[in-house]
């Protein structure tokens, strides 16, 4: 891979059989974030953990985000001035929904300035038990994103059973060359 990718994951850093951490072992040069605080999500930890790794790509990456890491991206944006080439945006969670975890409340503040000039593509499923109404898609599409509803797969993590997610990989492949990455 030419370009530059850091992985973004949400809650309990996307296990083994997660299409993020398949993609890293596609990938070794991926590199990952990393905060303390993986099961107990504390925002200002995953915010520099997020800052340390974009700091360190030898040029502007591409985020590959995930559940509460799209969540992440959004205050990590407002926060930072660090660039990124763009941000690939996999099941953006409503943080008002019934399923979202108490213990991330403080990633549900969303900033409301926008994702600012990287290209940004937020992919949906449309039975996403974390966005049961599609309204954190919609917010991802009021921020700036390309919205791209895929249909009904679950929660497009490990659960869902994506394996390596050939598809996920040409959706990005696609995204990439569209916009020049």
């Amino acid at each position: 891979m030419k370009q530059c990718f850091v992985m973004v994951p949400g809650i309990g850093n996307s296990g083994p059989d997660h299409w993020q951490s398949q993609w890293q072992r596609l990938w070794p040069s991926v590199c990952r974030t990393a905060p303390d605080s993986w099961d107990r999500p504390d925002l200002g930890d995953w915010i520099a953990a997020l800052e340390r790794a974009v700091a360190a790509a030898p040029r502007p990456p591409v985020l590959l985000c995930h559940s509460l890491g799209c969540l992440l991206f959004a205050q990590w944006r407002a926060a930072s001035a660090l660039p990124v080439a763009a941000a690939f945006l996999v099941a953006v969670p409503d943080p008002e929904g019934p399923a979202f975890p108490g213990a991330a409340r403080a990633f549900g503040l969303l900033p409301g300035a926008g994702f600012g000039a990287q290209p940004v593509l937020a992919v949906a499923s449309d039975d996403d038990p974390y966005d049961p109404g599609g309204k954190a898609i919609g917010w991802a599409e009021a921020q700036g994103a390309r919205a791209l509803r895929l249909g009904a797969r679950g929660h497009l993590n490990g659960a869902a059973k994506l394996g390596e997610w050939p598809e996920g990989q040409a959706i990005l492949a696609a995204f990439l060359q569209e916009i020049g990455a």
